[in-house]
């Protein structure tokens, strides 16, 4: 399967959906593919592979691949920092239906940077180079890394540009933030602009694209070849549909707050684990609807409600209170509730 599958127009934009730990799991696919139908991303990532010396390729992961519901090519995604280990896995995933292999090079969980993986290998741009050169030599499929600017400095990125041009990327994603801004500044879309100047092959921009017209922004001002959503595409998941009707000068198409409760129904029942309670359930939606929740009103008191419910009936007590009408719903972030 091609790494890009476009539309007639070879022009259009590439439209990704991130990974997301824990999130952007095979039943969350399952559920994107449903709504969005033919309108859903172009390129699908997994949750990373954990890798070191003993890593065996995670199974729940695995069958993002092996099941592929989404008709739209895979890539698997990485994280360590044992050479040997992530060439081992790289070629083991090589034996699997995946269009590319991706490092991560950006995860800002503490308990991963503080392991020296993921953002955490940003602090040495020498293990950087030398982890790329190997697994270049090792991966036989296009090669991809997901970065962000550097651990606690964007300085870095003009030393990292050229280790990731040196080992002929086929996509670099660049989120615009360091490591220790996590999610919570300004993402430096400039930076990203530099990449795209800097690369010999294509970029896609990544960070706060939470609505079709953000996307067209980020688009003209950094010139990327796409787009990488994660938070966005989990609050609206038919934002990749809506991006195309801005590409192509068509109105957006918006769901009604029926619709969305809808979505968040589904979402329930779809993510709901063989075994699990409804307790865990509940705590696990919560997750979701944080993403959601900045969308639904200004004030934060959905948020505010969701995460105090304890049980399903009271979760959705609170949905329909605030989703079951028939008005149209942008789903944009509200500063208010985006901070609550």
């Amino acid at each position: 399967m091609s790494l890009f599958p476009m539309s007639p127009d070879r022009g259009e934009p590439i439209l990704a959906l991130a990974p997301m730990q824990d999130v952007t799991d095979l039943a969350f696919w399952r559920l994107m593919t449903e709504i969005a139908g033919g309108s859903g991303a172009d390129v699908y990532f997994t949750e990373y592979f954990r890798v070191y010396e003993t890593s065996r390729l995670d199974k729940a992961i695995l069958r993002s691949i092996t099941e592929n519901p989404t008709g739209r090519p895979v890539i698997a995604q990485m994280i360590g920092n044992d050479i040997a280990a992530l060439v081992r896995t790289a070629r083991e995933l090589q034996q699997h239906d995946v269009a590319a292999i991706d490092l991560n090079l950006g995860c800002p969980a503490p308990v991963v940077y503080r392991k020296c993986a993921g953002g955490g290998l940003l602090r040495d741009p020498a293990r950087v180079d030398g982890i790329l050169g190997a697994l270049r030599e090792a991966v036989e499929i296009p090669f991809t890394v997901k970065t962000r600017l550097g651990f606690d400095s964007p300085a870095v990125f003009d030393d990292l540009l050229p280790i990731f041009a040196r080992h002929s990327l086929d996509l670099l994603t660049v989120h615009g933030r360091t490591v220790l801004e996590m999610y919570r500044s300004e993402v430096h879309y400039d930076f990203i602009a530099r990449a795209v100047e800097a690369m010999p092959g294509p970029v896609l921009a990544n960070g706060n694209i939470d609505s079709a017209r953000t996307a067209l922004r980020v688009l003209r001002e950094t010139r990327a070849r796409g787009l990488m959503i994660g938070r966005g595409a989990i609050r609206n998941p038919w934002i990749f549909g809506q991006i195309r009707d801005l590409l192509r000068g068509d109105s957006l198409s918006l769901p009604t707050g029926r619709d969305v409760l809808a979505y968040v129904r589904a979402l329930y029942s779809s993510t709901f684990p063989p075994g699990g309670t409804e307790k865990l359930q509940v705590q696990k939606m919560k997750k979701y609807l944080n993403f959601l929740g900045a969308g639904v009103e200004p004030t934060g008191r959905f948020l505010h409600d969701i995460r105090r419910v304890e049980a399903e009936a009271e979760l959705f007590r609170v949905c329909e209170t605030f989703l079951d009408h028939p008005e149209r719903m942008a789903l944009e972030a509200f500063p208010a509730s985006a901070s609550a």
